[in-house]
């Protein structure tokens, strides 16, 4: 078989590199001219993605992040009110690694060339049909090319999943706004590896020690409706800094000294999620990763699926010989797992706008609920899932 992958982002280079352990072939078709490379914050790779990682040979100290085992969860008065693992594998040793987003993409997608699997840039994808039993895409550049499937790796506004289903409702606003940076020269009172995550009065602001006077952060900020263009560009430099601020000076913490460390802050962008995708597949093209099941980033599970999402669904297709089955297998066997997550996601979100009776609820009730809840249990049906790459009992060699 040959597969078009679309989209070179974090899914499309893990799925092509699964598809060629499945002895599939598959080029990425990138609609940018360029690399995103140093675009960017940093996200979180949980041990669920890290092992789904491993079976491709990738090891999780090439990725350039760092160890982050456990979040320390505080209200605006600096009150402790939980502390959680993360994510930890135990028999593989490592534990959640928090990596710039950009140093991921790279080192993924120069290992997929390095497997020779070609990457073609300034590809943007208008059209993909069925076409003498396999699937012709046509691109902007008036360039095609022709695969046994087609799969739409393509993030939150994929161009794909218009394609397979041009009625789908559009990405959901959570209701925050999402920021971040780099701090460095600034010391924090917390082990290195610890997130300490604090319930502002105004907003949320969390932050990570790497090392001796550096420091990762993020903010989420409230909004009551997504800000359009022209609104996030009024944010200049300047204007953010000083908004950010505001929104953190009656908070306990070191936010203020933070921020005033960060040369750079990242510009706001608005928090999306997609709560659920009617059309995943259709004929031999499919989707993965956000293109199919986008969650905002409070889950710190979106790099976590869609790795999940490419590694299972070459395996699929090596089991099942045949597009069309391994897509709608594909489906059946993840649909419930991340829509349930991304449910779980924008309710953590709704936490992180101050609301009085909320705040009450999350800081007496639900957070001590959960801290006690993680102490008794032994799996967690998250983080501690794994992909086999066995071949189911009794296949046929051929499909092997």
């Amino acid at each position: 078989m040959r597969a078009l992958v679309i989209g070179a982002g974090i899914t499309g280079p893990v799925t092509a590199m699964a598809l060629q352990k499945a002895g599939i072939d598959a080029t990425i078709h990138e609609a940018y001219e360029r690399t995103a490379d140093g675009v960017g914050a940093y996200l979180n790779l949980a041990t669920n993605g890290l092992a789904a990682l491993r079976l491709l040979g990738i090891d999780h100290r090439d990725l350039g992040g760092f160890d982050t085992p456990a979040l320390e969860l505080r209200n605006a008065s600096g009150r402790r009110l939980a502390h959680l693992a993360m994510s930890r594998d135990d028999a593989a040793g490592t534990v959640s690694q928090t990596v710039r987003r950009s140093d991921l993409y790279v080192r993924l997608r120069d290992e997929a060339v390095r497997r020779g699997i070609p990457v073609e840039y300034g590809r943007r994808l208008v059209d993909a049909v069925p076409h003498r039993g396999a699937v012709l895409a046509t691109f902007a550049d008036g360039g095609t090319a022709e695969g046994d499937l087609l799969v739409g790796a393509d993030g939150l506004h994929s161009r794909t999943r218009a394609i397979l289903d041009p009625h789908c409702p559009p990405p959901r606003y959570t209701g925050l706004l999402n920021t971040g940076g780099y701090a460095s020269g600034v010391s924090v009172d917390t082990p290195v590896g610890l997130f300490t995550m604090i319930f502002g009065r105004r907003a949320f602001f969390a932050y990570a020690n790497r090392g001796p006077g550096d420091v990762w952060w993020f903010a989420n900020v409230p909004r009551a409706r997504a800000a359009s263009d022209d609104e996030l560009a009024a944010y200049t430099p300047d204007r953010w800094r000083a908004e950010l601020e505001r929104l953190f000076a009656d908070d306990a913490g070191p936010a203020l000294e933070i921020i005033a460390a960060t040369p750079e802050i990242i510009a706001p962008w608005n928090t999306l999620d997609l709560p659920t995708v009617p059309v995943w597949h259709r004929g031999p093209i499919g989707l993965v990763g956000d293109a199919a099941h986008g969650i905002s980033p409070t889950s710190g599970q979106g790099a976590s699926l869609a790795i999940e999402d490419g590694v299972l669904l070459a395996r699929l297709l090596r089991d099942h010989g045949d597009p069309v089955a391994a897509f709608a297998a594909f489906e059946a066997a993840r649909r419930r797992r991340v829509e349930k997550l991304i449910a779980q996601a924008k309710r953590t979100s709704n936490q992180k706008i101050p609301n009085p009776l909320t705040r009450l609820l999350r800081d007496r009730l639900i957070l001590p609920l959960v801290s006690r809840a993680a102490a008794r249990t032994t799996h967690d049906w998250l983080t501690d899932y794994r992909i086999s790459w066995d071949p189911p009992a009794g296949s046929h060699p051929a499909r092997r």
